[in-house]
């Protein structure tokens, strides 16, 4: 162990000297060695992630086409929930979107979802096994939301060229959204090319922050009121969490829905 990681230790294994030390520790990712990757973010994501599609394979192979089981009844209601959005937002034929937007509603959700565990028991429990920092909620780290929406532009990317092939999609990011004929078409183009660009980048841009934003604001909601004296906690802490279930499910379909939307503008023609 290291200086650093004895100095660190020591720190942990007592309370926080006072309320910012116990605010900048709950907000301190677990690093690796070369300190260049959350790996509290990458092994919770990849364990709900599992989660995820080990209760869905389950559901699948319970199925039954009579009276379905409890599990089958929550599976099918968030099928239809999915479906309904697809149907309404996505007017072309595609065998992936249906997928996509279930993945990404349903691995969002349980992102989201570990902000309403106590602020301190995995951090605390963790602490046994020298791990000394922690955060949990992975939608609350802005890498994760990042790489979540730079992969929604890959698929928008993907779905324009599938949909209007190569030469199809190059053109219509000179033409569009200025339509022009002889010179001012080739005046235009840059215009067109630049304004294509903003709205590319704006997308993912929008889908990171606004995801990010509300879960780092719950995050540290929570840390707040985990400060405060028992009695106040009980009485802030109860209706802030029926409160956040809110934002946690809105901001999964906002993002899901979102996804859908950009996809389905991406297979259409200007």
């Amino acid at each position: 162990m290291t200086t650093e990681h004895a100095i660190e230790a020591a720190a942990h294994h007592g309370d926080p000297a006072n309320a910012t030390e116990y605010i900048k520790h709950h907000l301190t990712h677990l690093h690796d060695a070369g300190n260049t990757i959350n790996l509290d973010t990458f092994w919770v994501s990849a364990l709900l992630g599992a989660l995820f599609l080990g209760v869905f394979m389950l559901a699948a192979r319970r199925a039954t086409p009579g009276v379905p089981g409890k599990l089958q009844n929550f599976v099918e209601m968030i099928l239809e929930l999915v479906n309904d959005t697809v149907n309404s937002a996505f007017h072309a034929k595609s065998r992936v979107i249906a997928p996509l937007a279930l993945t990404i509603f349903v691995w969002v959700w349980l992102l989201n979802a570990m902000d309403f565990l106590p602020v301190d028991l995995l951090p605390k429990l963790l602490t046994y096994f020298g791990v000394y920092n922690l955060r949990v909620v992975p939608t609350a780290d802005v890498n994760h939301t990042f790489a979540m929406s730079i992969s929604v532009l890959i698929y928008i990317i993907g779905f324009s060229i599938a949909a209007k092939g190569v030469g199809g999609w190059t053109k219509e990011l000179f033409t569009a959204p200025f339509h022009a004929h002889g010179f001012m078409a080739i005046v235009l183009a840059p215009v067109n090319f630049v304004f294509q660009l903003i709205e590319l980048v704006a997308k993912p841009i929008s889908l990171a922050l606004r995801l990010f934003g509300n879960m780092y604001a719950g995050e540290l909601i929570f840390i707040l009121i985990a400060l405060l004296p028992w009695w106040a906690q009980w009485a802030l802490g109860g209706p802030w969490a029926i409160f956040h279930i809110l934002i946690v499910t809105l901001q999964a379909f906002v993002f899901m829905v979102l996804t859908v939307v950009y996809l389905s503008l991406a297979v259409e023609k200007h």
